[in-house]
């Protein structure tokens, strides 16, 4: 780990704000995997964020619209995470989204075959193709047409703005992790 996480008493007057709104947040939604040590630190990407909290603010808003922004069905959605951080090999993020995605009904056996690099067998329609979008778009690669289409077909515009907008977040939220060396929590 890179960076120090910061217990409460230890933030600064522009940190402060940032701590209150993210705690709050990530408490009320990520209760399936440890994001706060015991002396009130905040854990993962979003410890990587406080230390510049003007930037850290911008990232987290964005992570609170996604989150609102919310059209495909969560089970989707972590299929994509999990794509996105498999590509990047973002331990801190396979651990938390494996999570929860199992609370979303995907299998051990289903989250395993994808952390592996795989495409998992039986995918219904949507999960390849959410699958494939979000392996051509962490590969760097441009989406194609005929998966582009697929997307708009199964998803709508707005699913499909949705899908492309997942892969970038993660995309960044894989390299903050990865960059700062942030681990897997010792539970």
């Amino acid at each position: 780990m890179r960076l120090a996480p910061i217990a409460p008493q230890n933030l600064t007057a522009e940190q402060r704000p940032l701590y209150d709104d993210m705690k709050a947040g990530i408490e009320a939604k990520y209760s399936l995997f440890t994001t706060i040590r015991d002396d009130g630190a905040i854990t993962g990407p979003w410890n990587a964020w406080l230390n510049e909290p003007e930037v850290g603010a911008a990232f987290w808003n964005t992570t609170k619209a996604m989150t609102r922004f919310s059209v495909i069905p969560d089970r989707i959605r972590q299929i994509v995470i999990l794509v996105v951080g498999t590509r990047f090999g973002a331990a801190y993020e396979l651990y938390a989204h494996g999570a929860v995605a199992r609370k979303h009904g995907l299998s051990d056996q289903f989250i395993s075959t994808l952390v592996s690099g795989s495409r998992p067998e039986g995918m219904t329609d949507e999960e390849g193709l959410a699958y494939d979008v979000a392996h051509a778009l962490s590969a760097g690669h441009k989406l194609p047409d005929g998966t582009y289409r697929r997307a708009i077909a199964l998803f709508g515009q707005r699913g499909t703005n949705e899908l492309i907008y997942l892969v970038g977040h993660y995309c960044f939220v894989s390299v903050t992790l990865n960059g700062f060396d942030i681990p897997v929590p010792v539970e």
